[in-house]
């Protein structure tokens, strides 16, 4: 299967959907609302943005701003990995034995 997550671009974290303007990522500390981890930035776009309507340079791209056009970056992942039951260490160690 497939799934959409944002991830933190400084520690790369997944993060929930859900970013407020004061939001941080809760590993590493990095401001979410900042243009870094907007759908839109574009290093090779003007003002490194790909929205048009944009009239000035925002920097630092790290820092958190109040841009009005940000979204958060998600991204498709694919599930490698299916999850195990939180006690599959305690039956895996007890079929070792027969417990």
């Amino acid at each position: 299967g497939f799934r959409q997550v944002v991830r933190c671009t400084q520690c790369g974290s997944v993060m929930s959907d859900d970013i407020g303007l004061q939001s941080r990522c809760g590993r590493c500390g990095a401001d979410l609302h900042a243009c870094a981890q907007c759908a839109s930035f574009d290093p090779g776009s003007r003002f490194e943005c790909m929205e048009p309507t944009l009239t000035a340079r925002v920097s630092p791209k790290s820092d958190r701003n109040t841009c009005t056009l940000y979204a958060p970056r998600t991204t498709v992942e694919r599930e490698t990995t299916t999850p195990r039951p939180p006690n599959d260490a305690r039956k895996a160690f007890d079929d070792l034995f027969k417990l």
